[in-house]
């Protein structure tokens, strides 16, 4: 390439790219939800190969087998603000009978690399490792410092992992101000064949509610107003039939004009007109104009024959950035004076600023592997690790460099069935990365790209 990358990433950095996705991917962190999930082993996998490479690690744990690892790189310039690089050790669940390979197989196949993790997110974990290993070979230092944190618990709370991290092990995030972490610059085909890379710059925050509607015990054969059961109906039908106002976030408009620039037309008119233009594309913002609502989980009686006195419902609601007042005086108006609700777990909207030096050499790294790619920022309909570090002050990206096939299902694969990442995909991750890295700093802004 003539840029100092071919020097750094080696075929061996290339080669244990896959490999540590293909490795981790056959340590089982499937994590249930409820404490059920150990990260230990992957954990230890990760923190030996940081170690073989002369890189310091921290192993810490809230609760046994619960286990995040965090190293710092020392950068040429240890005045300038440091860089969190994060990703996740657990997976979500996988029933092998509906896979077409076992889920912790790790196979690589037909060019592809299978399995549970393969790209949430095992396989940035990966590229981070066969990166930072390939600068310790060829004896290069990032311009800043950059601080690897490895977490647990991600698919469930994070109450063991970045959160933990955030709250009681906040010294090791000293200086950064900035992280990367999973959910953005991957391969998106668009209409007409244009290839865009969504980096992630927002989130919408997270507002898990339980709704408890009261009533009055009583036998099923007889008439009962004040039944349980249809009060807790009736709000999941209001709640489910609402429709939220489009309320439009820095990230989000920045979304859009990019995304109707690359397609050629105005971005003008009501938000859903312009949503019908993007085509394909509108599936990168849709989710992200407006707060939402979705019924999930009903709870109510033991036996057919009696009314109960009370039932339950879960709804998993998410709020745009400085949506969570509106959301709440929503939900206080559709669950209505019979039935009560709460958060189950409640994390805050984020976004950052897209027109920054770090934004600029994001889009530089991937435009420099891809010319005709055109990036664009979103904003995730659902959340992260960002999140937690967003509490130390640290700026949050979804950039986890993979350059994808016409019709791999990206998305799709999020939790899904086969789910696999391209090898070629990971060659090209972990090439960004570097670009990304060693031109990230404040005095190379101006530098050719």
């Amino acid at each position: 390439m003539g840029d100092g990358t071919v020097g750094r990433v080696d075929g061996r950095a290339l080669e244990e790219a896959v490999r540590f996705t293909s490795e981790l991917i056959r340590i089982d962190t499937t994590n249930r939800g409820c404490g059920d999930c150990r990260e230990r082993p992957a954990a230890e996998y990760v923190a030996e190969r940081l170690a073989e490479a002369g890189i310091e690690p921290l192993v810490l744990e809230k609760k046994p087998g619960r286990t995040n690892v965090v190293a710092r790189i020392p950068g040429a310039d240890p005045a300038a603000p440091a860089l969190l690089v994060h990703g996740h050790l657990d997976v979500v669940p996988a029933e092998p009978a509906d896979w077409s390979v076992h889920p912790f197989s790790g196979e690589v196949r037909d060019g592809l690399v299978w399995g549970r993790g393969a790209i949430d997110m095992k396989d940035m974990d990966a590229m981070v490792l066969a990166l930072v290993r390939a600068w310790a070979r060829a004896g290069a230092v990032p311009p800043r410092d950059i601080v690897l944190a490895f977490t647990a618990d991600e698919e469930d709370s994070a109450d063991v992992g970045a959160a933990f991290l955030a709250g009681e092990h906040a010294a090791l995030f000293e200086g950064c101000t900035e992280a990367i972490g999973e959910s953005g610059a991957y391969t998106f085909h668009a209409d007409g064949g244009l290839r865009l890379y969504p980096v992630g710059a927002g989130e919408r925050g997270t507002a898990w509610l339980e709704l408890t509607a009261h009533g009055t015990t009583g036998h099923g054969a007889k008439v009962n107003r004040a039944n349980a059961v249809s009060r807790l109906g009736a709000a999941i039908g209001r709640i489910g039939a609402y429709e939220w106002p489009v309320r439009l976030t820095p990230v989000v408009r920045a979304a859009l004009d990019e995304l109707a620039a690359a397609h050629g037309i105005e971005a003008t008119g009501p938000v859903d007109e312009l949503l019908d233009k993007l085509g394909r594309a509108a599936v990168l913002v849709a989710a992200t104009v407006r707060n939402s609502a979705n019924p999930t989980v009903l709870t109510a009686g033991y036996k057919v024959n009696v009314i109960p006195g009370t039932a339950t419902a879960m709804i998993d609601g998410r709020t745009v950035p400085g949506g969570d007042e509106e959301f709440a005086a929503t939900m206080d108006l559709l669950t209505g004076p019979d039935v009560d609700w709460s958060y189950l777990h409640h994390e805050p909207a984020l976004q950052a600023p897209v027109d920054t030096p770090l934004f600029a050499r994001m889009r530089a790294a991937l435009e420099h592997f891809d010319p005709d790619g055109r990036v664009v920022p979103f904003c995730m309909s659902g959340g992260t690790d960002a999140k937690h570090f967003a509490r130390l002050g640290i700026k949050g990206y979804g950039f986890a460099p993979l350059k994808l096939p016409p019709g791999f299902d990206y998305q799709g694969l999020f939790h899904g069935i086969d789910e696999r990442v391209p090898v070629d995909a990971l060659h090209f991750g972990v090439r960004v990365l570097d670009r990304f890295v060693m031109h990230d700093h404040p005095r190379t802004l101006n530098e050719e790209a």
